[in-house]
């Protein structure tokens, strides 16, 4: 039963390829029959003094346990059925990844049911505990989401799509983020980007309390698990560029398609305190100190950064930093 499941995934992952294009495209094209969207927030301080005193905090308590939703009511506009499979192929891939024979930590799967979400955070949990490199855990993350897609579509995607239309691009990738992404976030929808200078119509989603940090509860997982292996994978495997800014006091997460991260806004988040209710209580951040190989790619990364935004000038100006501890 495990081999036929197996050799099914790849008819599977097909399928729900072409159902996001068709559900997305749909949705493009109607998208002046939705309702108002709400409008981008800054969630970082615009200041290096606010940053500082944000910084200077020993932990955040994020938003309250009373007011946590109820998740497994929570579906993405192809319904619970698409998003358990989606669940489940996320945490197959995962545990593939993990468990891998080259690997030189193998990480055995969750004894949790394939679509039990918390299979996944127990899955994250493990990676995080046993790689104190975090740049191992970053690049790890990201060949998840990589095994996702059918190669075809990551081969194609840039040349057919980021470049030649990288608004539509953009848009396009904010709202197959919201029909295929609600099980692992939460409740989302796509929003504008003002701040761009196109506008960012449609070019943002806000995630308004993602499932993901509140069920790991540690801002080092959120950051090398998810917001930096996420901005890597669309940059590097999209051709597109990403910037995530999670509010670790409201639980929020903004995405912005088509935009760069600056130094300051990675910053915020390499600078945030742990969570109050975190598992390790700040062990995680300790833990990853970064040994190893982490600045050639951080060289890499901001060659490459510099590259994707047409600047000759110097590149320090926008950059991606890796969190800090």
């Amino acid at each position: 039963a495990e081999k036929m499941r197996r050799s099914s995934l790849p008819k599977i992952k097909l399928l729900l390829m072409l159902m996001l294009i068709i559900s997305t495209t749909s949705m493009l094209l109607s998208a002046d029959a939705f309702p108002p969207l709400h409008r981008y927030r800054r969630r970082w301080p615009a200041t290096s003094a606010s940053t500082s005193a944000a910084s200077s905090k020993s932990t955040v308590e994020g938003p309250p346990i009373a007011t946590k939703p109820d998740y497994s009511t929570i579906h993405g506009p192809l319904g619970s059925s698409v998003d358990n499979i989606l669940m489940s192929l996320f945490r197959i891939k995962l545990s593939e990844r993990l468990n891998r024979a080259d690997n030189y930590i193998r990480t055995p799967d969750s004894k949790l049911a394939p679509d039990d979400f918390m299979g996944i955070i127990e899955l994250a949990s493990s990676m995080n505990s046993q790689y104190n490199n975090r740049t191992q855990v970053q690049e790890l993350s990201r060949e998840v989401l990589v095994s996702l897609f059918p190669p075809f579509i990551l081969d194609r995607y840039p040349s057919w799509f980021a470049k030649p239309f990288p608004e539509f691009s953009a848009k396009m990738c904010a709202w197959a983020t919201v029909v295929g992404g609600t099980w692992l976030m939460g409740e989302c929808e796509v929003n504008d980007v003002p701040d761009m200078e196109n506008g960012g119509k449609n070019q943002g989603v806000l995630v308004k309390r993602c499932r993901f940090l509140e069920e790991s509860q540690c801002a080092s997982i959120c950051v090398n698990s998810c917001k930096l292996p996420t901005q890597n994978f669309f940059r590097r495997n999209m051709g597109l560029a990403l910037t995530m800014t999670p509010d670790y006091e409201t639980g929020e997460c903004q995405f912005a398609y088509g935009k760069l991260p600056t130094e300051e806004e990675e910053r915020g988040a390499r600078e945030t305190p742990c969570l109050m209710r975190c598992p390790s209580r700040g062990g995680m951040r300790s833990w990853h100190n970064g040994n190893g190989g982490e600045k050639e790619a951080w060289l890499e990364d901001l060659e490459a950064l510099t590259k994707l935004n047409g600047m000759n000038e110097n590149p320090a100006r926008s950059t991606c930093l890796l969190m800090g501890d």
